[in-house]
């Protein structure tokens, strides 16, 4: 294909996929229904807490679960901590049976969350009795700062959950906790904290509608994706993946909680998610957390470009899910090809020539994929203020949706530092600092 013919139909097929994407995200959001309760007491219930350098969140997020779910069991894995997370949780586990401390040790410390969870695993499966009807058992995957709603376990119960025997996982939503904070930046000033206000603001409305009908979509292709918090897996299915790949969740992986979604489907179980119940964290107000986080989903998404092959071939994927799992697969990818293709452009009006020509007389179609590619951002604005912010005004959510896309272009940034990172072989995993962390004491994140 030359470059002439390249230039004009790229960006068309982008777009369009985007849209169609886009569309029914949002078609699949409108027409969403409400899900039916269950008896959370027809199950057994584990919540998977992994840790490392946690002590300034773990001891709430323990006892908030603890309380919240009294029959609960709440197991957490101790990453080979150096602050006081260990004792704090061994303090806990002595006034409570029901807490358990998993506890990791360098070298195999530190290798990845998929590690910490399958040691948590481990422990689970040595603390249950022989007999135990596995299929009724429950694993929860929830962040060190996750704050689950108190009608959780109900929702997931119900028949459109856990409640149907073919269901191995469920995905609930995802909002940010302090997305009303006044002062997200305790020493910054007025300019620095209206910035993180918006980025934390952009976080919760991302996931709250964007992510969801994104979601919900997957629920009709059959290709829903499992999140690193407010994960829900029967402990039978983690079980056949275990036995076929050694362990349930891969300990290489930077996505390892879509991987384990993938996997999931690939045994025959069927995955889904629950928008009426949501687990609560903390937004990320400082940009350089925030792009080191997204640069870890960026770099797991393109290793996730391995399972294409395995993902077509399997007969529990219909069409229509291999064509979203692909869809997602290839975004970074797309994300860097469009930067490649906007870095020869600028060569071409550099240079000048023929080329130059062609890019300047394309002006117009930059223009309008421009607009048009705005559009189905400034439209989930005013859906998100409605339903999560309606004490807002109208123009409040047109702005917000306008920013929206604006942030959407950090995709750019962290696809392309995902990719380098990749093939200069680093593909440890970066664990984001708490808020509560001090911003100036040690590195932002371990990488490797």
């Amino acid at each position: 294909m030359s470059f002439h013919l390249l230039l004009y139909v790229f960006p068309f097929l982008l777009l369009a996929g985007f849209l169609v994407y886009w569309a029914g995200s949002r078609h699949a959001y409108d027409r969403r229904e409400p899900s039916r309760p269950g008896d959370p007491a027809a199950f057994d219930w584990h919540f998977f807490v992994p840790c490392r350098d946690e002590e300034a969140v773990i001891a709430t997020t323990v006892t908030r679960l603890r309380g919240d779910f009294p029959g609960s069991h709440v197991w957490v894995i101790d990453d080979a901590s150096d602050d006081l997370t260990a004792p704090i949780v061994t303090a806990l586990a002595d006034q409570d049976p029901r807490v358990h401390l998993v506890s990791r040790r360098r070298p195999d410390a530190r290798i990845g969350k998929g590690a910490a969870l399958n040691s948590a695993y481990t422990a689970l499966d040595e603390h249950l009795e022989a007999d135990t009807d596995r299929s009724r058992v429950i694993v929860c995957v929830v962040d060190a700062d996750g704050q689950l709603s108190s009608d959780t376990l109900t929702h997931v119960s119900g028949p459109d959950a856990f409640g149907d025997p073919d269901t191995g996982g469920v995905q609930i939503g995802v909002r940010m906790r302090n997305v009303e904070d006044e002062r997200p930046l305790e020493h910054g000033g007025r300019a620095a904290n209206a910035y993180a206000r918006l980025l934390i603001r952009m976080q919760d409305a991302e996931f709250a509608v964007s992510n969801t009908g994104m979601q919900l979509l997957r629920r009709r292709t059959g290709s829903v994706g499992l999140g690193g918090n407010g994960q829900f897996t029967r402990l039978t299915a983690l079980d056949r993946i275990a036995a076929a790949e050694r362990r349930p969740w891969q300990h290489d992986a930077l996505l390892e909680d879509y991987e384990l979604g993938l996997h999931m489907r690939l045994a025959g179980y069927r995955i889904t998610h629950v928008h009426d119940t949501w687990v609560t964290q903390e937004a990320l107000p400082y940009t350089r957390r925030f792009l080191t986080q997204r640069t870890r989903w960026a770099q797991g998404n393109i290793q996730c470009v391995r399972y294409a092959t395995r993902i077509i071939g399997s007969r529990h994927y219909k069409a229509r899910g291999v064509v979203e799992s692909l869809y997602t697969f290839f975004q970074p990818i797309a994300h860097l090809a469009t930067l490649l293709l906007t870095l020869i452009m600028l060569v071409a009006l550099v240079t000048g020539g023929g080329a130059a020509e062609v890019v300047l007389a394309a002006w117009p179609l930059a223009l309008a994929l421009a607009v048009v590619s705005v559009v189905p951002f400034l439209l989930w604005g005013p859906v998100y203020r409605r339903e999560f912010a309606p004490d807002r005004s109208r123009l409040k959510g047109l702005l917000w949706g306008f920013a929206l896309w604006l942030y959407a272009y950090h995709l750019f940034i962290v696809s392309t530092r995902g990719f380098v990172r990749l093939v200069r072989g680093r593909t440890g995993w970066a664990k984001t600092r708490r808020n509560a962390e001090t911003a100036g004491v040690g590195p932002v994140a371990t990488e490797s």
